[in-house]
C-alpha cells in the first residue's frame, strides 16, 4: 500500500496536479452538466421556455442539498484516506470507505423521503410560486429529481473515494458515462416524446443510475482501500473525523443553498415591483435569468473545484508525511492556475453574453430577456477572478486537515456575506441589488482569504524550518 501511493511524495508537483485535477475537472463539469444540459434543452423547447427554466431555478438548490450531504461524506472520506495512508495507518483508511458508503444510502434514502412528503411546501421556500404555470412545472420535475437522489448522492460521493484510492481516471469515466447517457435521452423525451419537464427529469436520473453502477462495481474491486464487510458497520470515531473533514464540503453547499433560497425569494419580491416583470407574462424572466447566470458560474466553479478537490490526496499525503515544502509549492501553483481561470471567465461575460443567452434560449423569449441576461452576466459575475480564488482557498484549507479555519472561511462567504447582501441591497438598488451581491460579497471574502492565505504560508514555512533543526 505505500508502495502505491509513495510517489506523490516523489513526483513532480505539476505533473501530478494534472493526473489528479484533470479528471477531477472533467468529473465535475461532467457532473454539472446534468442540470446545465436540463435547463438548456428546457429553454430551447417552446412549449416550456422560461417557465420551465425557471422551474429547474426553483428546483436547483434542492439537488444542491443532496450534493452538499454527498460531497461532506466523500471528500471528508477522501482527505481521511489520504492522511491516513501518509500516516501509515491503512485500517483506518478502509474502514472510512466503509462507514462513508453506509453514511451514504442511509441519508439519501431520508432525503427522498422528506422531499417526497414536503414537496409543495418545500418548492414555495425556494421562490416556485412566481406564478401558476412555474409552480406547476416545479412539482412535475422535483417528483422524479427527488427519487433518483440515492443514486445521485452514491455516485457524487464515490467519485472522491476513488479518487483517492489512486483510480481518477475511472471518477471521470463513471460520471462521463451518466452525463453522455443524460445528454442522448434529454432531446429524445423532451423534443420527441413531448414528456416536456418529467421528461428531462427521468434522462437525468436514468444518467446518475449509470454513474452509481459504476461506483458500485469499482467499489469491490479497489486498488488499495476495498473495505470488508465489517468496515460498513458505523464507528462513531471514524465518522466523527471522516465528516470533520468534509464539514467544508457540506457548509460550502448548503450554505449556497441559503444564498439561492434568499435571491430566489428576493426575485420574485423585487420583481413584482418592476414595470416589466411585474407583468404575469414575465414575472419568471428574472428567476429564469438568474438561473442561466449560476449554471455558467456552475460550469466556471466546477473546473476551480476540480483542481483544487483533485490535489486533496496530494496535499493529505504530503501533510501526513510531513513534506511542508512540496505542500507550499502546490499551493501557489494551484493559487496561479484558479485566477487564470477566473480570468478566462470573465472576459467571456464581460465580452460575451449573448453567446451565452442563446444558448439557454433567447431566440424563444422576449427583448426583456435579453436585456436583463446582459447586464445579469456582467453584474454577477463580475469579480470571478476573487471567486475562484476564494474557492480554492476553502478547498485548500481543508486538504490541510484545517477543517475549522475552511468551514469558517465558508460559511462567512455564503451566510454572512451571500445571503446578508442578498437581503439587504435591494432595499436600495431593487432587483439590481440582487446581482450587486454577488460581486460585493467575492471582495469581501477576498480580503479574509488574503489574510489566510498569508499565515498559511507562513506557518508551512516555519515547519519547514523545525524540520531542519531537528
Amino acid at each position: 500500500m505505500e508502495q502505491n501511493q509513495s510517489y506523490l511524495a516523489t513526483e513532480k508537483v505539476g505533473k501530478l496536479m494534472g493526473k489528479y485535477a484533470v479528471p477531477c475537472i472533467i468529473s465535475l463539469l461532467v457532473g454539472a452538466l446534468y442540470n446545465i444540459v436540463d435547463q438548456i434543452f428546457i429553454a430551447n423547447a417552446d412549449y416550456l421556455g422560461s417557465y420551465g427554466n425557471a422551474a429547474n431555478t426553483v428546483v436547483f438548490p434542492l439537488t444542491v442539498i443532496a450534493l452538499g450531504i454527498a460531497v461532506m461524506i466523500g471528500d471528508g472520506c477522501c482527505a481521511f484516506v489520504s492522511i491516513s495512508l501518509g500516516e501509515k495507518k491503512a485500517e483506518n483508511a478502509t474502514r472510512s470507505v466503509g462507514n462513508s458508503v453506509s453514511l451514504c444510502i442511509v441519508s439519501s434514502i431520508i432525503i427522498t423521503a422528506l422531499y417526497l412528503i414536503f414537496a409543495e411546501p418545500i418548492l414555495t421556500a425556494f421562490g416556485g410560486r412566481i406564478n401558476a404555470e412555474t409552480f406547476e412545472l416545479s412539482k412535475e420535475y422535483f417528483f422524479w429529481i427527488a427519487l433518483g437522489i440515492p443514486f445521485y448522492m452514491f455516485g457524487q460521493a464515490m467519485n472522491p473515494i476513488i479518487r483517492a484510492d489512486g483510480s481518477p481516471k475511472f471518477a471521470m469515466i463513471s460520471t462521463v458515462t451518466g452525463a453522455i447517457v443524460n445528454i442522448i435521452l434529454d432531446p429524445i423525451f423532451i423534443f420527441g416524446f413531448k414528456w416536456g419537464m418529467t421528461g428531462a427529469a427521468v434522462a437525468t436520473v436514468i444518467g446518475q443510475i449509470a454513474t452509481a453502477v459504476f461506483a458500485v462495481w469499482y467499489l469491490f474491486r479497489a486498488k488499495i482501500v476495498r473495505p470488508k464487510r465489517i468496515d460498513f458497520k458505523l464507528k462513531l470515531i471514524i465518522v466523527r473525523k471522516t465528516l470533520a473533514l468534509g464539514l467544508c464540503s457540506f457548509l460550502a453547499q448548503i450554505s449556497l443553498v441559503a444564498a439561492m433560497m434568499a435571491i430566489n425569494n428576493m426575485i420574485r419580491k423585487y420583481g413584482a415591483m418592476d414595470a416589466v416583470f411585474g407583468q404575469e407574462q414575465y414575472a419568471q424572466i428574472p428567476m429564469a435569468v438568474v438561473g442561466t447566470v449560476m449554471k455558467f458560474f456552475q460550469i466556471v466553479i466546477s473546473i476551480v473545484i476540480g483542481m483544487a478537490a483533485g490535489c486533496i490526496p496530494i496535499v493529505g499525503y504530503n501533510m501526513g508525511a510531513k513534506l511542508y515544502k512540496r505542500v507550499k509549492k502546490l499551493f501557489t501553483k494551484l493559487l496561479i492556475a484558479e485566477a487564470c481561470v477566473g480570468a478566462a471567465a470573465l472576459i467571456i461575460v464581460e465580452f460575451f453574453p449573448n453567446v451565452l443567452i442563446q444558448i439557454f434560449g433567447a431566440a424563444n423569449e422576449s427583448v426583456y430577456y435579453t436585456d436583463f441576461a446582459v447586464k445579469a452576466f456582467r453584474i454577477y459575475l463580475c469579480m470571478m477572478i476573487l471567486a475562484c480564488i476564494n474557492k480554492a482557498t476553502f478547498i485548500f484549507l481543508q486538504a490541510m486537515g484545517k477543517a475549522i479555519a475552511s468551514t469558517m472561511l465558508s460559511m462567512v462567504r455564503e451566510i454572512v456575506f451571500g445571503v446578508g447582501f442578498s437581503l439587504f441591497l435591494p432595499l436600495f438598488f431593487g432587483l439590481d441589488g440582487v446581482l450587486y451581491s454577488m460581486p460585493v460579497s467575492d471582495v469581501l471574502t477576498a480580503v479574509i482569504s488574503a489574510i489566510l492565505i498569508t499565515g498559511t504560508y507562513k506557518q508551512l514555512s516555519q515547519n519547514e524550518s523545525l524540520q531542519k533543526t531537528e
